[in-house]
């Protein structure tokens, strides 16, 4: 969610950055060349009070007349000229040069000197120019009339170079766009931790649904920050997970109850059954299925008990040897197997990972047996323990008939067997136990084909020490 909601933040805050910027960039340079323009019309004016005394005309059989006032005229333009670099020029209406520096300078026909000369001729000063842009090299000019008893005699044009302005303009623009960037950079950072604050809750809501969900259903979230929308969808997540924990306490309290009150009326039962066989011939078919299914049923009610006791207890993680661990329960189920003729083996190298020694022999019992159960005589059970990056895998591959497709996609499913082996002992728990045990120290269960022919039951459990104790509340 962040990587979608950051990059919006950033979107707008950068527009919002550009429509500031923008005009602050175009209005520096528009004061730039207003500056310029506004000294060439104050020099302009200078020219022009100067010229204003210059009263004889270039036309005559001398061509130009020179006078102190206008070699006064001349050498101001001259030194305008060296001292700036700006041509500059006092013309005739006809466009022939009164004063004018450089020499060789003259009044072009058309162009922009042109025009503004024209625009003078008119007894007003030539229009502002068009803006320069850093990028643009073209000249400024500026036209002002020489007006005397009210006639316009000539007119005086300036033609500015732009270097040093557009220079100006560029360097004011690099530090508003330097500006621009630390604002980016501070509005970045302000987004980062705007989102983070918003978002914050929210990650420590998925986290705690992800302890829940994988059984840690103590996990509750502590709403201490964070929107108040937030903080309200906390409160309600925490009762809610309240509610949750409450009702599956209240079911595995029943199973357990219920199964330990169970025993003795059935255990009083199967008693008087016995006592029951012995008044009747031996060898009753119907008294000796009644205590079949009486054990049965006994057997049952026991794997009830050892699995809500294995959903409701927390596993006592800690560094194990589970090489070792599998050793001895291959040599506990060894006898079982031989009695049965079933060739029991194992890959056992030491190899250490975190999870509850006793809950873990019992998963492996239950996985052993269920081996040794379906497996006919005569053929192999194979155990092997090895590391998997930062797993520790046990598999167990049998050779006996092995399941379906369908039927791996429901094995270790509570109460449920293959209908092929509804008459082989077991009441379709042990698996489901198995699993279980295996959950509350951070491990998992997993079935597969093993070919040719039979079952690969894995079992694995990690490597990494186990998270921070799960009824702890997070703080968001």
């Amino acid at each position: 969610m962040r990587t979608r909601l950051l990059p919006l933040l950033i979107v707008l805050m950068a527009a919002v950055l550009l429509a500031l910027g923008v005009p602050l960039a175009v209005s520096l340079a528009g004061a730039q060349q207003q500056k310029v323009v506004v000294d060439r019309i104050d020099d302009t004016a200078r020219f022009a009070a100067l010229a204003q005394f210059v009263t004889d005309s270039p036309e005559g059989p001398t061509g130009a007349f020179e006078n102190e006032r206008l070699a006064t005229l001349s050498s101001e333009l001259r030194s305008y000229h060296e001292v700036y670099g700006i041509r500059a020029g006092v013309f005739y209406r006809n466009g022939s040069a009164m004063a004018q520096a450089p020499a060789r300078w003259s009044l072009p026909r058309q162009g922009e000197v042109r025009e503004a000369f024209d625009e003078a001729k008119l007894s007003r000063r030539s229009h502002d120019p068009r803006q320069v842009w850093p990028w643009q090299r073209r000249n400024l000019v500026v036209a002002s009339p020489v007006i005397r008893d009210g006639d316009v005699v000539a007119v005086v044009v300036t033609d500015s170079p732009t270097g040093q302005m557009r220079s100006r303009t560029l360097q004011g623009w690099l530090v508003i766009g330097a500006g621009e960037f630390a604002a980016m950079l501070l509005a970045v950072g302000a987004a980062l931790r705007l989102t983070g604050w918003v978002l914050k809750p929210v990650r420590v809501l998925d986290a705690t649904t992800h302890d829940i969900a994988t059984g840690r259903l103590k996990s509750r979230v502590a709403a201490a920050g964070g929107p108040p929308e937030l903080r309200r969808l906390a409160r309600s997540f925490n009762e809610m997970a309240d509610n949750v924990e409450d009702v599956l306490e209240q079911q595995r309290a029943f199973v357990a109850d219920a199964s330990h009150q169970l025993r003795n009326p059935l255990a009083a039962l199967l008693l008087r059954i016995e006592l029951l066989s012995f008044e009747l011939p031996e060898g009753n078919k119907e008294i000796a299925s009644v205590q079949a299914e009486g054990k049965r049923l006994a057997q049952v009610l026991d794997d009830l008990l050892d699995l809500a006791l294995a959903e409701h207890s927390e596993a006592d993680l800690k560094v194990t040897d589970i090489g070792e661990l599998t050793a001895e329960r291959l040599a506990a189920w060894s006898p079982t197997a031989d009695a049965k003729g079933v060739t029991l083996v194992g890959d056992c190298p030491p190899t250490t990972a975190w999870a509850d020694p006793v809950a873990l022999s019992s998963a492996l019992d239950a996985v052993i047996d269920n081996a040794v159960k379906f497996t006919p005589e005569g053929e192999t059970v194979e155990v092997a323990v090895a590391s998997e990056g930062d797993t520790v895998t046990v598999s167990v591959s049998d050779h006996g008939p092995g399941l379906t497709d369908e039927e791996l996609s429901r094995v270790g499913d509570r109460f449920w067997r293959s209908g092929r082996h509804q008459n082989i002992k077991g009441s379709g728990l042990g698996l489901s136990i198995s699993r279980a045990l295996l959950a509350a120290g951070g491990g998992t269960i997993s079935y597969d084909h093993h070919e040719p022919h039979g079952l690969r039951v894995t079992v694995r459990v990690p490597r990494s020490a186990p998270a921070p104790s799960p009824g702890s509340a997070t703080v968001v």
